[in-house]
């Protein structure tokens, strides 16, 4: 039998928005977790990765004077590259510059409050559990990953592009998100040449 299809579900471009902003204000009473609750949002919304390709970056896979991220060994063990656009950038100097003020010295990117020692699993959990209870949007990383490819797609990325930056390594797995995207296919309903 043929297996069951489903589309991949996303966020709203509102949505993500409100998932960015809260996550900077949401309740921490130190400065340093506001700069990278959002700095982690901003990644996976602005960049597509995988919770795992997240939590693993490590500093040196940042290019700030590029502007790349360098994701080593995603799924299928592949190297990807991916560039940052302006919002990502500008919130990732941000936290890069905090992470500085509260001495972080670690090898991850992403950083606990108590050590230098990478983001774990269960408090990215705690981090996505307080937006979702602050905003009241339901989410997941891997749904920010859907939306980053929707939003992408909305936005006039070719699908050979978004393919790179997804790591696909099919890109019948890419072309799914065509489906999603009812404003792009709306959009494009609006090219048939009898009106």
């Amino acid at each position: 039998p043929r297996l069951e299809h489903k589309l991949p579900k996303s966020v709203t471009r509102q949505e993500a928005q409100e998932i960015l902003d809260y996550s900077f204000v949401m309740p921490s009473r130190y400065k340093f977790t506001r700069y990278r609750n959002r700095a982690i949002m901003a990644t996976l919304i602005y960049a597509g990765l995988r919770a795992g390709e997240m939590m693993d970056l490590e500093l040196h896979n940042l290019d700030m004077e590029s502007r790349v991220i360098t994701v080593r060994r995603g799924k299928g063990g592949k190297d990807r590259l991916i560039p940052m656009g302006n919002k990502l950038y500008e919130y990732l100097n941000q936290y890069l510059d905090d992470r500085t003020r509260a001495k972080k010295e670690g090898l991850y990117l992403f950083n606990t409050l108590q050590s230098s020692g990478p983001i774990t699993t269960s408090g990215l959990k705690r981090v996505v559990n307080g937006i979702k209870k602050g905003t009241g949007i339901n989410f997941s990383p891997h749904r920010l990953r859907h939306t980053f490819a929707t939003l992408m797609l909305e936005g006039g990325c070719d699908l050979f592009s978004l393919q790179k930056m997804l790591g696909h390594s099919d890109i019948k797995t890419t072309t799914i998100y065509l489906s999603t995207s009812v404003t792009l296919l709306q959009e494009q309903i609006c090219k048939h040449p009898l009106g």
